[in-house]
């Protein structure tokens, strides 16, 4: 219901909704054809948001309301600046939600752009049919049930590549271990020790835990573990192997309940 107020009142802001009087002849909203404009204001929308500076700033395809990438984040803006949305838009005609395909652009892009080397990876023995990249903290507990069966995605020809993501922010115990982790000689044997709960060596180099941990606040990260597909869909939570793979077979669409990260 709270999706459908917001693109109503999308609507409504942009001019397409509007008031009629009874003598007024109903017009069609110019829907599906972007309009060429003048891009809005941002001053009122970077000053609610301390400053930060729009990544990119594009038409929509509703008349007068403009998509504002703000630090990973889909905002729509009124023409004049003054009225700004945060939410999903819906195409009713092709049930697609527009918002959520735009966020799966982002986040692949953004995870295409990291290197493997800066991740730690597990991969099949033989032909990978499918990559997902995981946000992890080194001491959850589903983090830590989903590693433990690492040799089974992989049997499923899913090829698992982690990027750290300590829950409890820069500095902290589970910092320090995900530093550890890719500092370490084998990270792959460090990654599996850490996950038991065994000691590894504390060493420190120069490692992205901090810019990864960053970029899974700034794609929208809440838990771990997180489940960033190839195209981009981001799944909040465990999912099994046999199941995961079921997924990313049949595709996006296939609606499932992952358990609850942590």
């Amino acid at each position: 219901m709270r999706k459908t107020l917001l693109i109503f009142a999308a609507l409504y802001a942009a001019g397409v909704l509007a008031a009629e009087s009874p003598n007024s002849e109903p017009t069609a909203p110019a829907l599906g054809v972007p309009v060429t404009v003048e891009p809005p204001n941002l001053t009122k929308l970077q000053a609610a948001l301390n400053g930060e500076q729009a990544d990119s700033v594009a038409p929509t395809v509703i008349p007068g309301l403009f998509e504002v990438i703000v630090g990973g984040q889909v905002f729509y803006l009124s023409g004049d600046g003054r009225f700004v949305l945060q939410g999903d838009l819906l195409d009713l005609d092709s049930r697609a939600n527009l918002t959520d395909g735009r966020r799966g652009e982002l986040r692949h892009k953004a995870i295409e752009a990291i290197d493997e080397k800066d991740m730690v990876v597990f991969a099949p023995e033989g032909v990978t049919q499918h990559t997902v990249t995981v946000f992890t903290d080194v001491d959850c507990g589903y983090c830590r049930r989903m590693h433990s069966q690492v040799a089974a995605y992989n049997k499923e020809g899913i090829k698992i590549r982690y990027l750290m993501f300590p829950r409890e922010g820069i500095g902290s115990d589970s910092f320090n271990k995900a530093v550890a982790v890719l500092c370490a000689d084998n990270r792959q044997d460090a990654m599996t020790k850490a996950k038991r709960g065994e000691a590894i060596e504390r060493k420190s180099c120069d490692n992205p835990v901090q810019a990864q941990f960053e970029l899974g606040q700034k794609l929208g990260v809440r838990g771990t573990p997180s489940l960033i597909l190839e195209d981009g869909e981001m799944i909040p939570g465990y999912v099994p192997p046999t199941q995961l793979a079921q997924l990313l077979a049949r595709g996006r669409d296939q609606a499932f309940e992952p358990a609850n990260p942590r």
